[in-house]
């Protein structure tokens, strides 16, 4: 399964990162690799070199036994062995053909390694309905048929209900960690995160974090307009910071989709 893009991103070390993974990839699935993909910032537009991870979805023909997932782990330990610059900030999800089509909870466990978790075969959360649609309107085929044909159109309203789930649960929870806050890079995360969050609960559409904040600045009025410019300026600042302002804008996000207003 050659390469289908050369360059495929703007930065070479990520290229090459992307290069080594798909001579792997062919080297340990052989005919049970169906495709590659970019997601994430990569394909949504938004990629920042200073604080973005490579975000990877591997599509196989069938579910993967477990001599195969076995294999998969030896090879994500020589990917991080390479010594590649990309390597540490590889996120990378293994999915059947079956599965990708559309998400569904009940046969949503798959291998997946992250930089904040070691490779193993987890739960995927409702994060996936989003990142399908990412996938199937935006994603970079390295390898495989286009993602259009292989993940069905994911319709506004499964999106609306993907983020009310998200901010209901997932960030919900996060309040009360507050010492997460506390760097600025978290902050960043956070209000970017609630400005797409909200964006999408209006439009029923998904949109670059820099593209939904600078609708946000708009239609959520001046008073928030420092913090969203503090949050695009600090995305890769480990600094601390009081996390108030933060924390306050994620609840104004929570407390809007709980009232169905935005």
């Amino acid at each position: 399964m050659p390469l289908q893009a050369s360059h495929p991103t703007p930065y070479a070390e990520v290229n090459a990162l992307l290069a080594r993974l798909l001579v792997e990839l062919r080297e340990t699935l052989g005919g049970q690799l169906a495709g590659v993909y970019l997601r994430g910032s990569l394909a949504s537009g938004d990629f920042d070199p200073a604080s973005s991870d490579v975000d990877v979805l591997v599509v196989t023909e069938s579910k993967l036994g477990e001599a195969a997932i076995a294999a998969l782990a030896a090879m994500h330990a020589r990917l991080a062995a390479s010594g590649l610059a990309w390597a540490p900030h590889l996120e990378c999800s293994h999915v059947p053909r079956a599965a990708v089509r559309r998400y569904d909870p009940a046969r949503a466990r798959f291998p997946e390694i992250g930089v904040d978790k070691p490779y193993g075969v987890r739960q995927h959360g409702v994060d996936w309905v989003i990142e399908l649609s990412i996938v199937r309107e935006h994603g970079v085929a390295l390898a495989g048929p286009p993602p259009q044909e292989l993940i069905d159109p994911v319709a506004p309203e499964e999106l609306r209900a993907a983020v009310h789930a998200l901010l209901g649960g997932w960030w919900t929870e996060m309040l009360g960690q507050a010492g997460w806050f506390r760097e600025r890079r978290y902050q960043a995360f956070a209000v970017l995160s609630m400005c797409r969050a909200l964006y999408t609960l209006e439009y029923g559409a998904i949109v670059s974090k820099p593209e939904a904040a600078a609708w946000a600045r708009t239609a959520l009025g001046e008073e928030w307009a420092p913090l969203i410019d503090r949050a695009l300026a600090w995305r890769s600042d480990s600094t601390e910071a009081d996390p108030a302002e933060a924390l306050a804008f994620v609840r104004l996000a929570i407390a809007r989709s709980r009232a169905g207003t935005v």
